[in-house]
């Protein structure tokens, strides 16, 4: 072969676009997403300083107050020590207060009078990932049904003077800029997303816009529809889905008394957590076991000795 024409194929070569992996299907995702089994769901917000689950009106952001740096390190490590495959953190709940330092808002853990003073979602996301925990983010809709002390939405987009159509869009726009600070984020957990909001396709057509590797969950309002596949996971909220069930799914289940934590909250034992997992994954369900960090941001010890005694049970790689 001539000099000339190596040369030519050299450039050639040297000139074509490295070809990248084709995205993944929505299928393989679920599939992949079914492979992680058990997953570590965190409750910390604005209720774990107001001793209630689901917080009324907008609580001063100086109330936000856990005494110092949290450590996220510590629930990572809880979640390894359980034999725990990823994590989901509730970015923002009922209160509308946002654990990171959204555009959309100042009621956040920036906001002037909030001690806290630190982006927790990135704390959070640097925790997991880096002992090689899949993360995802929780985020709450403000479903219609809501009663209008549960605010839901930031002062920005106060429910009280926006109307459904501009909450809809501020929520995406926050959803987005989750997706957008936070790439590592695998899995967008909706609360009380569902036909009240959008339509179906409108709710699938969304999550596709969030990226090519992002899973959304659809934890309906109605407690009829529970399980209902709506956009890439259904949910089912204590209650497990029927056997034989087909849909990709996610059965949430609480180590404590609480979703968030509160004085005297009591702990489940070992072997029932055990044998709701069981079924779970026995019915086409990862397994999402939530704790509630105490006001300081701590796990609480005895929570911690369940997760350890479920991770000696499943065998967990030293």
């Amino acid at each position: 072969m001539k000099p000339r024409v190596v040369l030519l194929m050299m450039v050639g070569l040297l000139a074509s676009p490295v070809s990248a992996d084709p995205p993944k299907s929505v299928e393989q995702l679920q599939a992949e997403f079914l492979e992680l089994g058990f997953g570590m769901f965190i409750h910390y917000n604005m209720a774990t300083y107001h001793g209630a689950q689901w917080v009324e009106g907008y609580p001063d952001p100086s109330t936000f107050d856990p005494g110092g740096r949290v450590d996220t390190d510590a629930w990572a490590e809880a979640a390894v020590a359980a034999g725990m495959k990823y994590g989901v953190l509730t970015t923002k709940h009922v209160a509308g207060f946002c654990l990171w330092d959204s555009k959309y808002t100042t009621y956040d853990v920036m906001h002037p009078d909030c001690p806290y003073q630190e982006d927790l979602v990135a704390q959070f996301v640097e925790s997991f990932t880096s002992r090689g925990l899949k993360v995802g983010l929780y985020y709450c809709w403000r479903s219609p049904g809501f009663k209008a002390p549960f605010k839901v939405l930031p002062p920005e987009c106060d429910p009280a003077e926006h109307d459904l159509k501009a909450q809809i869009e501020f929520q995406k726009k926050q959803i987005a800029e989750l997706v957008e600070r936070y790439p590592q984020a695998f899995y967008i957990w909706n609360d009380a997303l569902d036909d009240r909001i959008m339509t179906q396709p409108e709710a699938v057509a969304f999550a596709r816009e969030l990226g090519p590797g992002v899973l959304t969950s659809s934890n309906w309002w109605s407690w009829g529809k529970k399980g209902t596949l709506f956009t890439d996971i259904a949910v089912k909220e204590t209650r497990h889905f029927p056997e034989g069930n087909t849909a990709p799914g996610e059965t949430c289940w609480k180590l404590e008394s609480g979703w968030f934590w509160k004085e005297g909250t009591r702990v489940a034992k070992t072997e029932g957590i055990m044998k709701h997992m069981a079924s779970a994954q026995a019915r086409n369900s990862n397994f999402l076991l939530n704790v509630g960090p105490d006001p300081e941001g701590r796990i609480l010890p005895a929570s911690a000795k369940v997760l350890e005694e479920i991770g000696d049970r499943l065998g967990k790689p030293d």
